[in-house]
């Protein structure tokens, strides 16, 4: 597989996951409160995850950041992972 064929995957993967319907763009919102309630909502009205909405959620948050790497700006990450901080609180895993 190429890097093409590889940044389509995991595009694909961001915007089909068969887990959890992810509002447009929500990997890209600036407050780490919105993300992280966005991906709690998709998380809890899915009924296609095979685990915990917390785990479902933090997943994808995680692969996401995973995926883009070396591409995300410090700035970009920092608010990553400030919603990963978020999650865990909206699920009461401080």
């Amino acid at each position: 597989m190429d890097a093409r064929q590889d940044d389509r995957w995991s595009q694909d993967v961001t915007d089909r996951s068969d887990a959890l319907d992810l509002e447009g763009d929500v990997f890209t919102w600036d407050d780490p409160a919105r993300i992280a309630a966005s991906l709690k909502r998709s998380a809890e009205a899915s009924d296609r995850r095979k685990g915990s909405a917390y785990r479902s959620a933090m997943s994808m948050l995680t692969f996401y950041m995973n995926r883009a790497g070396s591409q995300l700006t410090d700035e970009r990450r920092d608010v990553l992972e400030r919603a990963k901080g978020e999650l865990r609180a909206a699920f009461g895993r401080d």
